[in-house]
């Protein structure tokens, strides 16, 4: 399968009402917050909802989150045992003279597709014939951390939680207080891009990208929870600007910077929530908006979200 042939850089455009998310485990679990008062998702966040949405598509994923395991594994070094290539065993992700780095790394990268895609590290104990040793997988894809176009209102309600108590069961535990945060209404950005120089070495192929493309407007189903009530979050958009060759048109900053300036526009001609997801529902294929995200002759390719 050969790698990736074409620079891309790519955005999500996303609303939430009512939700939280992405809690901060530091700071009571409310929404993340910059110090202006923007909102942000972390880009380890939204990488695991796309490698969620990967596994339920049918890909081979490494790092699986404990709730949507499918193979029963406890650990990453035991997904790695159990899944090594046939004939090689257990030992086929382990550091020796015969097994070097670059083998491990190859196997990894074409075992797993969110391997050649983030990339990961690979850390090995202390046996004697590992010691210090660690492989580091850098990937082609990298996502930003997705940023409110406004600083965000957030709601605070007081709940209580009712546990039974030790015993039999028959005896009612004392209630707790707890605290349950959302924001009330907002729309997040987050870039991101395809790098075919680092996919020539982890092997992440066009099709991977097509893969990676296909799971973006429906990134946020099947993720819902008591923070994340089914349809409170939802991609609204996904931009997708693929370049003519490897290097690109043009740099990344520039391109993401197009959908930046028309947000901008979009905030300075409408102040509420609602005014700017109609503009944004509005952003078609040709349409006066669209014109403003090509630079060049780099056209974007708008994807309706799921």
């Amino acid at each position: 399968m050969s790698a990736l042939s074409h620079k891309i850089d790519f955005a999500i455009i996303f609303s939430v009402k009512h939700a939280n998310p992405n809690g901060d485990p530091l700071n009571g679990n409310r929404p993340r917050t910059d110090y202006d008062g923007f909102g942000e998702v972390t880009d380890v966040c939204l990488k695991r909802k796309i490698r969620d949405r990967l596994q339920t598509a049918g890909s081979s994923i490494f790092v699986q989150s404990d709730e949507k395991k499918t193979d029963g594994m406890p650990s990453l070094k035991h997904r790695a045992e159990a899944e090594a290539p046939i004939g090689l065993g257990k030992n086929a992700f382990k550091p020796s003279a015969e097994n070097t780095k670059d083998k491990i790394a190859k196997r990894a990268c074409e075992q797993w597709l969110d391997v050649r895609s983030f990339g990961q590290v690979f850390a090995f104990g202390k046996e004697a014939d590992a010691a210090g040793v660690s492989i580091a997988i850098r990937g082609p894809v990298t996502i930003q951390s997705a940023f409110s176009v406004e600083p965000v209102s957030i709601t605070s309600t007081q709940i209580t939680k009712s546990v039974n108590g030790e015993g039999d069961g028959t005896k009612k535990g004392s209630d707790t207080m707890g605290m349950k945060h959302r924001v009330d209404s907002a729309i997040y950005v987050a870039y991101g891009a395809m790098t075919p120089q680092l996919a020539d070495k982890t092997g992440f192929s066009d099709a991977d990208a097509d893969s990676i493309k296909a799971i973006l407007p429906k990134l946020f189903e099947g993720d819902e929870s008591s923070a994340r009530p089914a349809g409170s979050m939802a991609v609204k958009k996904v931009i997708w600007w693929q370049h003519n060759s490897k290097a690109g048109q043009y740099s990344s900053a520039n391109v993401h910077d197009l959908l930046l300036k028309l947000i901008d526009s979009w905030k300075e001609d409408n102040n509420e929530d609602k005014n700017l997801l109609n503009q944004i529902d509005n952003l078609k294929p040709d349409s006066e908006s669209s014109k403003k995200l090509e630079i060049g002759n780099l056209k974007p390719e708008i994807i309706d979200g799921f």
